[in-house]
């Protein structure tokens, strides 16, 4: 739930979450604006976030929910200020210096109640969202920190999600969170200037990549989509893209998003149990989307070196212009694999690069390339019992599958192994 800061799901209506993900980012360039400390701003907006989670879907949104948020959110922080002059003051007594006064969000702004539906001061300011976003990945932060805090600030994502796209404990993303906060809330709220923004593009492509994947393909819970994770990140990469249009990588991340969305409808049955891509019903792919994807890619040609994203979108286009699986041109999916794996030397492309080059040389020369790869979670033992299945050893491909299941987190993903294990079992044991 956007605004639950980890603190556990909210049951909150999904159409209340996105309109919640939507404002949050515009309510904290709001606030941080107008009072300059990031930090005490999120915090505050954060509160006002699982405030409203809590009250709209009981009471009904407000008639004006960005004001609602904004009015709240300042309140908190009004909370938060008084609460450290009341501790400075009697920290003095007790030193003996004198009381002196201060200034702070209190000092000047509204203390309308949590459940009012006026509009506050700044109802009708500009949305910042893109500001924020550019922020949240200042040069001053490491990539991963600012990743982390971008996830969070802006995508909606709990500490706790944000930990497991780092595949890092929740204790240590909080505190990464905390100092990445801190970091940035002495910097100037405004866009960076046209030299900046490439420098800055880079760190804000890789966080929109995470939390699309995050929605794409949960990580925890019950069900293998976070809609509204996904179509956020879109909706902030077509900012981006509307931002800087000739920047060839950020058309190449909206292609490949809106090229494995379009795949969405056919990846889980009625029941929202996980159909692999070869298995899926290709007329429910979404053609507008895949029309869409396909015409970004063809555009950016020429715009700067072709990377990671392109790349990726490449791939995702050929596996969608497919009529049939076994219509898929895995000799040229093998290659861009490849070329990604120069790009990236990240392992989950070897490991994608090994189930393409089982396609096309047979799982033992797969299972070569697998040799040494280390990667965290469920994806490697699941891809090794596959190539092992293909290549008729059972034993090793049970064991694989055994693996993974102990380490999946999604529960369609972890039941789609155990149905494979059983049906493998079961076809061994007639």
């Amino acid at each position: 739930m956007a605004g639950a800061g980890g603190r556990g799901p909210l049951n909150v209506p999904a159409e209340v979450e996105g309109l919640l993900r939507e404002l949050a980012p515009q309510v904290l360039g709001l606030l941080t604006r107008r009072y300059g400390d990031f930090a005490s701003a999120e915090d505050a907006v954060q509160e006002a976030l699982l405030a409203a989670a809590t009250h709209w879907p009981r009471d009904g949104v407000p008639g004006n929910p960005r004001g609602w948020l904004t009015q709240t959110a300042t309140r908190r922080m009004i909370d938060a200020w008084r609460a450290d002059q009341a501790r400075a003051a009697r920290e003095r007594l007790v030193a003996g210096d004198p009381v002196r006064g201060g200034s702070g969000p209190g000092a000047s702004g509204p203390e309308g109640s949590d459940g009012s539906d006026a509009p506050g001061p700044d109802a009708s300011e500009q949305d910042d969202t893109l500001v924020v976003l550019l922020l949240c990945c200042h040069p001053s932060l490491t990539p991963a920190s600012a990743i982390a805090l971008t996830l969070r600030a802006v995508g909606g994502l709990t500490t706790a999600e944000v930990a497991r796209a780092f595949l890092v404990p929740e204790p240590t993303m909080a505190q990464r969170i905390s100092r990445a906060k801190r970091t940035v809330s002495g910097v100037r709220f405004e866009l960076p200037t046209p030299d900046e923004l490439p420098a800055r593009l880079r760190s804000v492509r890789h966080v929109l990549y995470l939390m699309f994947n995050e929605g794409y393909a949960a990580t925890g819970g019950p069900t293998l989509h976070r809609a509204e994770l996904s179509d956020e990140a879109i909706r902030l990469t077509r900012v981006l893209h509307a931002v800087r249009p000739d920047d060839g990588e950020t058309a190449g991340l909206l292609a490949l998003m809106l090229l494995d969305d379009a795949r969405r409808p056919a990846r889980t049955d009625a029941s929202g149990a996980l159909v692999p891509l070869p298995d899926q019903d290709r007329s429910l792919w979404d053609r507008a989307l895949i029309a869409e994807g396909t015409a970004l890619l063809e555009a950016s040609s020429g715009h700067g070196v072709v990377g990671e994203y392109r790349l990726q979108a490449a791939i995702a286009s050929l596996h969608d212009h497919a009529a049939r699986a076994q219509d898929t041109d895995w000799p040229q999916i093998a290659a861009l694999y490849g070329l990604l794996e120069q790009v990236t030397a990240n392992p989950v492309v070897t490991v994608n690069r090994a189930v393409a080059t089982a396609m096309v040389d047979g799982p033992r020369a797969g299972l070569a390339l697998l040799d040494g790869v280390d990667l965290p979670g469920h994806r490697l033992d699941a891809v090794r019992a596959h190539l092992h299945e293909m290549a008729g050893d059972v034993p090793e491909a049970l064991a694989h599958y055994g693996a993974a299941i102990a380490r999946a987190t999604s529960v369609p993903e972890r039941e789609h192994l155990v149905a494979r294990a059983a049906r493998l079992r079961a076809s061994t044991a007639g």
